[in-house]
């Protein structure tokens, strides 16, 4: 019960991230600021994109959703609000991982996947993503 609890929890903690990201605005006098920090966060980007590629979960729903929404995220997300979406992936890879070196969890983060792709889908919509 706790692991399926557990799992819920970072599903939805997920897709709540996602959420506050996409109302980022800014004005005049912190753009300056924006794009120094932007050259930064490329640079994060690329290194952490680097090393969580490839890495699979095990449930083939999982790798799936996850391989289609890296690319979405990569090729079609606004660099501004990109590292959102990579922290969110790194999240679920990370919780996803753990939770599968259980078999009795397989069921239930199968339907996780499958959920996540979903409300992920309608979330990446307005960027021109398909999953």
């Amino acid at each position: 019960m706790l692991k399926r609890t557990f799992l819920i929890f970072a599903v939805l903690s997920a897709v709540f991230l996602i959420g506050c990201g996409k109302t980022e605005t800014t004005n005049n006098s912190n753009s300056t600021a924006m794009d120094s920090n932007k050259n930064t966060s490329k640079t994060t980007t690329t290194t952490s994109s680097t090393t969580t590629s490839g890495e699979k979960i095990g449930i083939p729903e999982c790798d799936d959703f996850i391989a289609k929404y890296e690319a979405c995220v990569s090729s079609k997300v606004p660099e501004m609000v990109r590292g959102q979406f990579k922290n969110a992936l790194t999240e679920w890879r990370k919780n996803w991982k753990k939770l599968a070196e259980d078999p009795a969890n397989k069921e239930q983060l199968t339907k996780a996947c499958k959920q996540a792709a979903e409300q992920q889908a309608a979330a990446l919509k307005s960027y021109g993503c398909t999953f």
